[in-house]
């Protein structure tokens, strides 16, 4: 049984007895058959795991994985992988429309642009051709999970500390801010997509915050580029200085466990009263990032600093590949690159925020779903996932 399945009444459904059964959806037994695009993602790689497992809520599930790049050795082997670029409208028709048995559709992909008015360009295109390859070829086609972002609340990464943010704790249900963004353009097509299916089709909204998480073959993580920050301070000498500002060091904040997204996504979809709803996903309490500095000191046998002024982690980091290298090779590391295992303005934008960012978790709660992560066991976790695959000592 899956952590959140505890069989609790649900308020928001009536009274309903939900969340407890093995197959919340689907009493026909007709097999679920799931499409996970950007499976070599970090939930995508969690969903892939999940699915698989004998007891996955509708399941057993026959998967397909979609990514980019070739097939990578660590996707399970269960999952049936087709390498596909997505914004290649002609490709995606042909490959994702030959897979007519897909009944669920699990969106977390995204592409980074140089502007939002070309991510709201790219990432629509990316989910807009494989939604019409499975509207138009896959007959029991039933749901949509797409996955986004707290940026719903706060707009833009462009727009950070210029605009007026919803006020945290936020809820789902407010309405959208109004600035153009990609998050408003991908739900426009799910919208779209389930006026087009006749009412055959369901849809379900996820809103994690900043993910921690890990997956072997993916380096793009936000814990990950701190403890790469980290050993190249101890290499250097130096403490471990926060490059935050003062704000996000000493508020409160919370974070998504990468399995945690999935396991809700995963319910989203089997649990009726989910359907056609839009939920916040993170961990279920809060944390200081002064704490989580401290634990990854500890990691490293370093000591903190702290000097409330702020700096780059773009500026602290140029110049030092050799730096990593060193520390590659004084601790026989995977020989990584440090631009490709360090995200560095990802890191300055959400080490340097100036409103509160904290999701309210309750319409989850009253519909069923009661997963929960302890957050800074869930970044302790993946430093320790990180230093199995040996990228890390």
């Amino acid at each position: 049984m899956f952590p959140w399945q505890t069989g609790r009444l649900n308020p928001r459904a009536g009274g309903k007895h939900v969340g407890g059964g093995h197959h919340a959806e689907g009493e026909s037994g007709e097999q679920k058959v799931a499409l996970i695009l950007g499976v070599t993602g970090i939930v995508g790689n969690y969903l892939a795991d999940l699915l698989a497992k004998p007891d996955a809520p509708g399941g057993p599930w026959k998967v397909y994985g979609v990514a980019r790049r070739p097939r990578p050795e660590w996707i399970p082997s269960s999952v049936e992988y087709l390498q596909v670029d997505l914004l290649d409208r002609e490709q995606t028709l042909a490959k994702v429309g030959a897979l007519k048995d897909v009944t669920h559709m699990f969106w977390v992909s995204w592409v980074q642009g140089k502007t939002e008015k070309e991510n709201i360009d790219l990432n629509g295109r990316l989910l807009q051709n494989p939604v019409d390859a499975l509207l138009e070829n896959a007959k029991n086609f039933q749901h949509i999970v797409l996955q986004t972002g707290g940026k719903q609340y706060t707009g833009p990464f462009e727009l950070a500390g210029k605009i007026k943010p919803y006020e945290a704790p936020f809820v789902e249900d407010v309405p959208r801010l109004p600035y153009d963004q990609f998050y408003h353009t991908q739900e426009d097509i799910v919208f779209d997509a389930v006026k087009r299916s006749g009412g055959r089709l369901s849809y379900s909204i996820h809103r994690p915050t900043v993910i921690f998480g890990f997956a072997a073959g993916n380096l793009m993580n936000m814990v990950g580029t701190l403890a790469v920050y980290a050993l190249i301070c101890k290499q250097e000498g130096k403490k471990l200085c926060w490059p935050g500002n003062d704000f996000t060091y000493k508020r409160l904040f919370d974070a998504s466990d990468a399995e945690l997204i999935a396991e809700q996504e995963i319910w989203a979809c089997c649990e009726p009263a989910a359907k056609n709803q839009a939920f916040n996903t993170s961990n279920g309490d809060v944390f200081k990032w002064k704490k989580l500095w401290q634990l990854l000191a500890d990691r490293f046998g370093m000591e903190v600093e702290f000097t409330g002024k702020g700096a780059k982690l773009d500026d602290l980091m140029k110049g030092k590949d050799a730096v990593w290298d060193e520390v590659v090779k004084k601790y026989n590391l995977q020989h990584v690159k440090l631009n490709d295992i360090g995200h560095w303005w990802f890191a300055d934008l959400l080490l340097n925020q100036v409103d509160e960012n904290v999701s309210n978790m309750n319409k989850s709660r009253e519909l069923g779903y009661h997963g929960w992560r302890n957050t800074e066991k869930s970044f302790t976790d993946v430093l320790d996932k990180m230093k199995a695959n040996n990228l890390i000592p």
